[in-house]
This record gives C-alpha cells, sequence and structure tokens, in this order.
C-alpha cells in the first residue's frame, strides 16, 4: 500500500481504558463525533480498536470487543473515510472487514491469533504487522534485547516469512516497529535513531509513537508537543505513516514538508 506522502491515521479507541484517551470515545455517540471531527481535519484512515494494549492491561473478551467496534465501523462506513480495524484476533477482523474496513492493523503480528495469516489472505486487505512479544500484561518484562534494531527486524522478518508463506502477497503488508511494546525508552529511541533499517526492509513503515511515555511528560496530553516534533523529523525519512491521537497538527505539518 504505498503513498505519495505521510498518512496519517487517527486513533479512535472504543475503550473505558486505553492509556492516553480512555473512556473519552467510549460510548457510540462519542466515538462517531469524534470520527467526524478527525475527518474535518483532513484524516487518512481512522484506525478503531475495542481493547487497550496499554502496558499491563488485561485482555477482553471477543465478543465485547466486537460489541465495541463493529457498529462504530458500520456507521463510519458511510462516510467514504478509510477505516482499520485495530485487532489481534482473526474472527474479529473479518467482521471489521464485512462491516467496512479496509485495512488490519495487528500489534500481536500475527503472533496472537494461529488464524490471522489466512484470514488476512482471504480478505486480501492491507496488513500492518507489527514487533510483538507478549501480551501487555507482561510485556515490559520481555524488554530485553541484545542489539535492539537488529533483534526487532530479525523479528519482523520471521513474521512477514511466515505471512508470505501463508499466501498474503508482499504488497499487503505494511511494518510497524511497534514503540512501546516490550521496549524501554532508550530501546524506542535506538529505534527512532535507525529507522533506515526498517525502511530498507522493503516495506511500508508504520510509526506508532504519539503521547508514548519515551517523549517525557507525566500526563499523555503533554506530550503532544513531543509527537509533533517526531512527525517532522519521520516524514523527510519516507515513512508511510504515522499513528496519532490528534490529527490536524500532523497533517498540518505533514502539508508543510512538501
Amino acid at each position: 500500500m504505498k503513498s505519495e506522502r505521510t498518512l496519517v491515521m487517527g486513533i479512535l479507541n472504543v475503550t473505558p481504558d486505553s492509556f492516553a484517551d480512555g473512556g473519552r470515545h467510549f460510548d457510540f455517540e462519542s466515538a462517531i463525533n469524534r470520527a467526524k471531527e478527525m475527518i474535518s481535519e483532513g484524516v487518512d484512515i481512522i484506525d478503531v480498536g475495542g481493547e487497550s494494549t496499554r502496558p499491563g492491561a488485561e485482555r477482553v473478551t471477543e465478543e465485547i470487543e466486537r460489541d465495541r467496534v463493529i457498529p462504530v465501523i458500520t456507521e463510519l462506513a458511510k462516510h467514504g473515510v478509510k477505516i482499520s480495524i485495530d485487532t489481534m484476533r482473526a474472527d474479529t477482523a473479518e467482521k471489521a472487514v464485512q462491516a467496512g474496513a479496509a485495512i488490519v492493523n495487528d500489534v500481536s503480528g500475527g503472533l496472537s491469533d494461529p488464524a490471522m495469516f489466512a484470514t488476512v489472505k482471504k480478505l486480501g486487505v492491507p496488513y500492518i504487522l507489527m514487533h510483538w512479544r507478549g501480551e501487555s500484561k507482561d510485556m515490559n518484562s520481555r524488554a530485553i534485547y541484545t542489539d535492539v534494531v537488529n533483534d526487532v527486524i530479525s523479528e519482523i522478518n520471521s513474521q512477514v516469512d511466515a505471512a508470505l508463506d501463508a499466501g498474503i502477497n508482499k504488497s499487503q503488508i505494511i511494518i510497524d516497529p511497534g514503540l512501546g511494546f516490550a521496549k524501554d525508552a532508550e530501546h524506542n529511541r535506538e529505534i527512532l535513531r535507525n529507522l533506515k533499517a526498517f525502511t530498507s526492509m522493503g516495506y511500508p513503515v508504520l510509526i506508532g509513537a504519539s503521547r508514548k511515555r519515551f517523549l517525557g511528560g507525566d500526563n499523555p496530553d503533554e506530550r503532544e508537543a513531543a509527537t509533533i516534533e517526531l512527525t517532522k523529523t519521520l516524514v523527510p525519512q519516507g515513512i508511510w505513516g504515522v499513528r496519532v491521537h490528534s490529527v490536524k497538527p500532523h497533517v498540518d505539518v505533514i502539508a508543510g514538508a512538501k
């Protein structure tokens, strides 16, 4: 899924407990209003998720996840915006695409659900494959690397190979180094210092750093300025997309970088 410029993927967490905006858009009406606001601000993709992946989060049932996201996706599909479904479950991914989603964003990179690759092959949609080492409840204990850049690339390549072996087309795959997932602050910074190693892998690269703890500040909202500054540095590096909580500032940064 190629693009002439860096795309803005707006985060729509239909959850009560996401780290940066938990509960703000949890009910249907609030979620739709926020999505319409993002559309008016020029968002390229709205990423709808019904399960928090913040550090320490416990998983919700598949039924709860679907009940949160499917009505929202069904409504948003009427507005002509491109939608991605943020899920680690193959069945949720399939039902979301049937409801109008056009991209599957799997933070587990196919490791959580063994049916995911076959489902994505069947659906034929772009697939965001993120680096992941385990569920949120214990992922911080997995932040141990010999060389974080080489190790993450090796582990992504392993999952990419498995996806290709399952019949997913190379052109469907987008990779995400998974900032903040089983990585401490210095790991995240080292990855950002070495993004060329990721863009050289031959796949579009998505970066999801928005308001994460390594950017500084005690409150997630206080990290917005740092997130915008980061986007400024990502655009000239040929990053395919940025996954962000606020939309307009990033749209403006990207437009100004032309």
